[in-house]
């Protein structure tokens, strides 16, 4: 008995601290968890909302039996052909900006990078207003389109970024202002030469989800969820390079090739979400940033509240621009505008450049 304590009593004491370390090693696990229940509320409330909120107010229980009876057809074509497709649209279209910024965010290291700031949107836009005005028999490819200029824009900020030998966040987002800009007066010159045919771009320009119905949704639905699934594979990449390149190195990390990766995983949603919605700015820039305020940088709950928060964003910005501004609808991008622009330069007031861990 007495060997028994004494080889039984110092495995004891070994197990203790290993327990606690175990619980200690991260304190706010408890609240992340609380943070991704409450988005994942908000998004369903938000969905309520969308569904019964609109020119002609139905109630909960009306929208109910819409869906599952449809005895009021006024009512059943009013909730399942034109309110659901359009939540279930801005949805995907909200969680693939939100997260496309959040790994954005990670490569670059800095919180100020956003699909629509450092051009990869504008690479998607270019395509779809030259598909939209020169290739109108070809919209059902405005998906794949959208993204072949998204990554193409991302391939040529990559690009950029590495003459004199060094890709750093700092080189990489420069490039892709820059790039930003020019795929801007590229856009603006193919609507000017074509002024004619311009006025079916413009309410995609602004950004926004009116008149978006089930086939729309069809289009975006297997684009966002490959790149929504894949972007699970993507937490360890981003987790790693949160490091520092040379950390990152040290630890037997691949850092161009991890980089590519996420930037082609962002380019991808961004592509996407402005094939259906258009440039709609600024949901990848603060929906990350508030995420990461909330949870941390730990991207296996970051890029989860980032997607729930982009979706519960864009799900309710669009039903407020359509129902609180009555008779008149406001494109989604716009409000979204005005919400994005005072938080980006809170951001530059702060002087918040960096995200590490």
């Amino acid at each position: 008995m007495t060997i028994l304590t004494v080889i039984l009593k110092p495995l004891s004491k070994r197990r203790e601290p290993e327990g606690k370390n175990r619980e200690d090693a991260d304190p706010r696990k408890k609240q992340r968890w609380i943070v991704l229940t409450l988005a994942a509320v908000l998004l369903f409330l938000a969905c309520i909302y969308g569904l019964v909120t609109g020119s002609v107010s139905i109630s909960l229980s009306e929208v109910w039996s819409a869906m599952i009876d449809k005895e009021n057809a006024l009512h059943a074509q009013i909730v399942y052909d034109l309110r659901l497709p359009r939540v279930l649209t801005g949805l995907l279209v909200g969680a693939s900006l939100a997260v496309a910024g959040a790994l954005l965010q990670g490569v670059m290291r800095n919180p100020l990078a956003d699909p629509g700031i450092v051009g990869v949107s504008a690479g998607a836009g270019l395509v779809a207003v030259v598909m939209m005005i020169l290739f109108p028999a070809y919209l059902y490819l405005l998906p794949f389109g959208a993204f072949i200029g998204a990554l193409l824009a991302a391939l040529l900020i990559y690009v950029l970024a590495a003459a004199g030998g060094s890709r750093s966040p700092y080189k990489i987002i420069l490039s892709g202002i820059a790039v930003n800009s020019l795929l801007g007066a590229a856009m603006t010159a193919v609507m000017v030469l074509y002024s004619d045919r311009v006025q079916a771009v413009l309410p995609w320009l602004a950004g926004g989800l009116s008149g978006r119905s089930w086939p729309h949704f069809s289009m975006i639905l297997p684009y966002a969820s490959i790149g929504l699934l894949l972007s699970a594979f993507a937490v360890r990449h981003a987790n790693l390079l949160l490091l520092g390149d040379e950390v990152a190195k040290l630890l037997g990390h691949h850092v161009q090739r991890s980089r590519l990766f996420l930037i082609i995983l962002s380019a991808f949603l961004a592509g996407a979400a402005a094939s259906v919605a258009g440039l709609i700015g600024f949901v990848g820039l603060v929906v990350p940033h508030i995420s990461r305020m909330l949870v941390g940088n730990d991207y296996k709950f970051l890029l989860p509240v980032s997607a729930l928060g982009g979706a519960f964003l864009v799900v309710f910005a669009d039903t407020a621009a359509r129902s609180w501004f009555d008779p008149i609808e406001l494109p989604v991008g716009i409000l979204l505008s005005f919400l994005g622009a005072p938080f980006f330069l809170y951001l530059l007031h702060k002087g918040g450049m960096k995200v590490g861990k």
